[in-house]
């Protein structure tokens, strides 16, 4: 049919619609200025831009911020009248939509330091206004978000868990509550043991196989034995839990977490990725703490490739969180001394000195004078002086060291550093917050070989040798070292999800900040 067949009334209801085929007549298609900026936007455009913000949920975003609907409302008033004021004022909210959305997929949706008073981390270099005029030019508003989005593997991979999740929310598997526990004889707490029955069991079956940790058709027996078993422990290692295949409140309590609540973390999660510097040096190394973990990387061909990984101690979740923050890793110490920090000499060690005297000797303790003068002998009167600020407490190189025999130094305002511990048992717990802020690393001869790579000299047998001399030896690298200290409750290893608890509430902090932010209101038809 020829377009001038089309009778006024068609054409006029669609335009009315917003459906009027643009394509078939270039010519008539509505454009309109954006007051301000001066952007050009005509309906082409404006479709695009409408279908990135109504699919903002993809982002683990919020189509509402952005009056997806009510813009959707405006397209066809502005197609209907396109020389009228609505035109304008179509265009200007569009506008202000976008670079919202711009700026929420680049930097996150609240400000980082409203959540973590002491954040430092640098951000991206993105301009919105800018990206969303290069597109316009273009004619490609998707080139925005492209570059707007974290350059994250991760954060593809997160989007996919964030569909996978989304997709079981109301999946009537969590309508119900699992069955209590069974408490066995002599059992300080109900638990399911490898080989017991339980009345929950298929409940549980059906919810591991839609998680994708039980093969669909999996031959099941009414005792928790054979793939029911191994699907068990494969939920527990994706969810931070020692898979020893016994269920108990802990594990009980991971799979009771409904699809939405985890849809909920893994927006979180990339609204943290936001915040998050990688890719912008060639090595680094990340320390994740809700995770227990630190890696270290080097990017290859825009490529991220781990190198180290292994387990770490972080700050308590009450009272000595581990900041988040990054900062240059400059040197390292050998054998080195540990300066109590005034708060845990006032708090721990002097009220431990009084009690028992023996332990400065055990512990290898001096006081040390404003002039750096050394004093080995205890006494009340010195104690005092700590007390008053007079005088401080250091702990000399040694076996019983808190920091071990190595310590990773990059200078920062709270004083955190990585280092090495005594207390190596420690590691092979589940949940590993035990420190006072600092970051306890498990293998610190792999961590000082990767640190000091391409230094002439250390090699692992030099750097064992210097951690065993006894006698403090700082170091300085070559090239400092970026040392990024995140929190990321959700991440992707091996294709699979990975859920960890929200150790320090960060999680529930941003979700109430998020909740607490004023939300654009559609403005009323003119």
């Amino acid at each position: 049919m020829h377009l001038a067949s089309f009778s006024w009334r068609r054409r006029h209801w669609l335009l009315a619609l917003g459906a009027w085929p643009w394509w078939l007549d270039p010519a008539a298609a509505a454009t309109w200025v954006e007051a301000g900026s001066g952007q050009a936007w005509n309906e082409p455009l404006a479709r695009q831009a409408l279908a990135l913000l109504a699919g903002a949920g993809a982002n683990g975003l919020d189509p509402g911020d952005y009056q997806a609907e009510a813009l959707q409302r405006q397209l066809g008033e502005a197609l209907a009248r396109p020389d009228g004021a609505a035109g304008a004022r179509f265009a200007t909210e569009l506008g202000a939509a976008m670079r919202r959305y711009l700026h929420d997929l680049a930097f996150g949706r609240v400000d980082p330091r409203a959540v973590h008073q002491r954040f430092s981390v640098a951000p991206r270099a993105f301009d919105p206004a800018k990206a969303l005029a290069d597109a316009l030019a273009q004619g490609r508003l998707d080139a925005a978000v492209r570059a707007a989005v974290p350059p994250l593997p991760i954060y593809g991979q997160l989007q996919k868990v964030l569909r996978d999740m989304d997709a079981l929310a109301g999946h009537p598997a969590w309508s119900r509550r699992l069955p209590p526990l069974p408490r066995p004889a002599g059992a300080r707490s109900p638990k399911l043991e490898p080989g017991g029955s339980w009345a929950g069991l298929p409940a549980m079956a059906q919810r591991l196989a839609l998680l994708g940790d039980l093969a669909g058709g999996a031959p099941l027996s009414d005792r928790l034995d054979g793939a029911a078993l191994e699907a068990l422990r494969a939920f527990q290692r994706r969810h931070g839990l020692t898979d020893d295949g016994v269920l108990g409140a802990a594990t009980l309590a991971a799979l009771e977490v409904p699809p939405a609540a985890r849809a909920r973390q893994t927006a979180l999660t990339l609204d943290r990725l936001r915040w998050t510097p990688l890719l912008q040096v060639p090595r680094m190394i990340v320390v994740n703490i809700p995770e227990y973990v630190l890696r270290a990387y080097e990017v290859v061909d825009g490529r991220i490739e781990v190198r180290l990984s292994m387990r770490v101690i972080v700050g308590k979740a009450v009272g000595h969180e581990t900041p988040l923050f990054d900062e240059r890793l400059r040197s390292i110490e050998f054998s080195p001394y540990w300066n109590v920090p005034p708060s845990i000499a006032r708090q721990e060690t002097v009220p431990r000195l009084r009690r028992d005297p023996g332990h400065w000797v055990r512990q290898g303790f001096e006081f040390v004078g404003g002039d750096g003068s050394v004093d080995t002998v205890l006494s009340p009167a010195k104690l005092d002086a700590v007390l008053a600020g007079r005088l401080r407490i250091r702990q000399r190189p040694g076996p019983a060291n808190a920091l071990g025999d190595i310590k990773f130094v990059f200078p920062n305002r709270d004083n955190i550093y990585l280092h090495h511990t005594p207390s190596v048992g420690l590691f092979a717990r589940e949940r590993r917050d035990f420190s006072h802020g600092c970051i306890r690393v498990e293998d610190p001869v792999a961590l000082a070989r990767f640190v000091m790579a391409g230094m002439p000299g250390w090699d692992e047998a030099r750097i064992r040798e210097q951690m065993a001399a006894g006698t403090s030896t700082h170091v300085a690298l070559r090239d400092p070292l970026p040392v990024l200290i995140a929190y990321g409750t959700v991440l992707v290893k091996q294709g699979r999800p990975h859920f960890f608890a929200d150790v320090y509430g960060h999680d529930a902090r941003l979700q109430a900040a998020l909740d607490a932010r004023p939300r654009p209101q559609p403005q009323p038809s003119r």
